[in-house]
């Protein structure tokens, strides 16, 4: 190449700096209080509007009815995103009640009781608390059950550290904590689906931090208990309880989302509880729809149940692969 050559060839200019200018822009400059004393009060004020605000740091707009939507699509889209980013694809799904306690505290809360009925053993109020607590106390066995269950999955697959299959739950005390607590104690992550209620609440400590969640709408919620659900374990419960083990028995019946085994812990409870041969006798659900669930009265025993039920289909329990996006 000559000095003619580098001549003629044209000048390239160095790459501009991809986060500073040399030379401001205009805009980057407020309106001077030389120029108008007013301007930069008046600057100020516009920056605190709340038109000005990004509408996705507006809390207040995306408060709005009108945004009802938005709503919707985060509160499905910031758990998917997290819980694939965490390579969870499998769940187990436990539910029961709030209520039951661990054995030392509901003992505890007997003794409580019974102290303050010597005091006063004419207060019919105070005796019904205190069958009541008995009974929570007797029931206290299924929180260690939900713990065991809570291992079982945990040592899945292949162990603690396989994320394919997880322990899922509402996220609160009771049962759903003794899930949580059992796959914590393994060294599994575990997850917990909390929700907004206007009485203030708080998610039991066994949750992994990555996967505590927090919902706003309960349909959302729902969506997420059983788009990756292998199994759902229903412990002895009240409202919630019957609220997601029924919905989950109506989508099964419909065929609206694919079968999976549901198993109620605790026969007798169950069966007082819900009359199903009563339904089936009056004709209201048919014998196949009995058949969508069955009884356990372990951890062990519906652990092996489910295997065996995955047996029967001709499927691992936990298949290779991404999650199916089979949602109701």
């Amino acid at each position: 190449m000559t000095d003619t050559d580098d001549e003629n060839r044209p000048h390239i200019p160095a790459p501009p700096d991809p986060g500073q200018r040399r030379e401001p822009l205009p805009e980057g400059q407020p309106k001077t209080f030389e120029e108008d004393p007013a301007a930069p009060a008046r600057v100020q004020a516009l920056l605190h509007a709340p038109s000005y605000r990004r509408a996705d740091k507006d809390v207040e707009f995306l408060e709005r009815d009108e945004a009802h939507g938005l709503r919707l699509h985060l509160d499905y889209l910031k758990p998917e995103l997290l819980l694939k980013e965490q390579g969870i694809r499998h769940t187990v799904v436990v539910f029961g009640s709030t209520r039951i306690a661990e054995p030392v505290t509901a003992r505890h809360r007997v003794a409580q009781l019974e102290l303050q009925l010597q005091a006063r053993p004419h207060d019919r109020d105070l005796q019904r608390k205190l069958n009541i607590a008995r009974r929570i106390l007797e029931n206290s066995r299924y929180y260690n059950d939900a713990q065991t269950l809570g291992r079982l999955v945990a040592e899945s697959g292949e162990g603690s550290l396989d994320n394919r299959l997880v322990v899922m739950t509402g996220g609160g005390p009771g049962i759903m904590e003794a899930a949580n607590r059992g796959a914590y104690n393994a060294g599994a992550m575990t997850i917990g689906l909390n929700i907004d209620i206007p009485l203030e609440q708080y998610p039991n400590p066994y949750i992994s931090p990555e996967l505590c969640f927090r919902f706003r709408y309960f349909a959302l919620r729902k969506m997420h208990f059983l788009q990756r659900a292998r199994a759902l374990v229903a412990f002895p419960g009240g409202f919630g309880t019957m609220d997601e083990l029924f919905e989950t028995l109506t989508l099964i019946q419909t065929r609206t989302i694919k079968p999976v085994p549901i198993i109620l812990i605790g026969r007798q409870y169950w069966e007082r509880a819900v009359n199903f041969e009563f339904l089936l006798d009056e004709g209201v659900i048919d014998s196949e729809d009995r058949d969508i669930f069955w009884f356990a009265e372990t951890a062990e025993e519906a652990w092996q149940g489910i295997l065996d039920w995955y047996q029967q289909c001709g499927e691992p329990l936990i298949p290779d692969g991404v999650a199916e996006e089979d949602t109701a």
